[in-house]
């Protein structure tokens, strides 16, 4: 039996009551008329009690039943109607912790997940309430973040485009070139931070992802804006978040393309995990910065600089969509040079 609430508590009910019923029928065969423990009157030759004349044989009346048997059914049947009544008791009370760890998990793949009924003992439904109190605290504080940034955004794309309209008089001129870089990049840098920090596909449902067509649109997409980009392999379906799966692997061709000129991507299926990978030709990465490098808004100097584009902020978005799909990002360099970017899926 697994190691679980109702298992630990119809294992303990079920030892109770079978020892209970073992002391008390070793009890009652001590204590019993003719037991153990009673004395018994010697036996009297039938030559000294003529009256007493032993019968023939086959007169000789049969013994009395033994009332240990009818003891022992009954017993028997006390048991099992205990150890059925303990089966159904533990499972009851284990229901709803089961439900508990149930909500949880849906609640850590949808925030919009229906709230637990509250049903049950006391204990049962007091946790219940907790969990429905704090998951309407975390949707509120959601909401409330998602206000905030799009307000964020509003505000500060305005002085960005009064900017932008402003240089536009400067003509052709080096200054108001360097300002139209510089009001590009500060754009690019303002929608990536809120892109990272609004944290896309949060509500996302899970659902069945066909992930041939899904890396083969990604591979696509990319070749149609001049990128060098393969795919290798192939696979089957798999559960997932599709848009956020989609935007890590952007993010992972993109930054391969970027500093590495191509990129190619293959699939490896499995029973139990799939594996995308995703190599570049590019200079790879220092092995003791490829840890950093998947933190909010590190950068490797060398590598990636004003001129590249980029705010540091791709890797660490490829990771937490991995994440958000219940995989994992490594980075390695590759034997010949470049960098292997490898997301492992689980399929259970």
């Amino acid at each position: 039996m697994p190691d679980t609430v109702f298992g630990r508590l119809f294992g303990l009910v079920v030892l109770a009551v079978l020892a209970s019923h073992i002391l008390v029928f070793a009890v009652f065969i001590n204590l019993a008329p003719g037991g153990p423990s009673a004395e018994r009157p010697a036996p009297q030759s039938s030559a000294l009690r003529p009256d007493r004349a032993q019968p023939p044989d086959g007169l000789r009346r049969p013994p009395p039943p033994s009332p240990l048997n009818g003891m022992l059914i009954g017993l028997l049947i006390q048991f099992i109607a205990v150890t059925v009544a303990a089966w159904y008791g533990a499972r009851m009370l284990a229901r709803p912790i089961q439900q508990l760890a149930s909500a949880a998990e849906k609640l850590g793949d949808n925030l919009s997940s229906p709230p637990i009924e509250e049903r049950g003992p006391r204990e049962a439904r007091r946790a219940s309430r907790v969990f429905n109190r704090m998951q309407d605290n975390i949707r509120a504080q959601i909401e409330a973040r998602e206000r905030f940034l799009a307000a964020v955004s509003h505000d500060l794309r305005t002085p960005l485009t009064r900017m932008k309209l402003s240089i536009e008089s400067l003509a052709d001129t080096d200054v108001g070139e360097r300002l139209r870089n510089d009001i590009g990049e500060m754009t690019s840098m303002l929608d990536a931070t809120l892109s990272y920090l609004r944290g896309e596909a949060l509500d996302e449902a899970w659902q069945r992802i066909d992930i041939q067509s899904l890396v083969d649109s990604v591979a696509e997409d990319a070749q149609e804006n001049g990128h060098q980009v393969s795919v290798i392999g192939q696979a089957e379906p798999i559960e997932g978040l599709p848009h956020a799966l989609r935007r890590c692997l952007d993010n992972l061709v993109d930054n391969a393309v970027r500093y590495g000129d191509a990129a190619t991507l293959s699939l490896t299926d499995g029973p139990s995990s799939l594996i995308i990978e995703v190599r570049d030709k590019g200079p790879g990465i220092p092995e003791n910065r490829i840890a950093q490098v998947m933190e909010p808004f590190v950068r490797i100097e060398d590598s990636r600089n004003r001129n590249s584009g980029g705010v540091g902020l791709g890797l660490s978005i490829a990771r937490d969509t991995a994440h958000r799909n219940r995989g994992e990002l490594s980075l390695r360099n590759a034997p010949g040079g470049g960098l292997i970017a490898r997301v492992t899926l689980p399929r259970d």
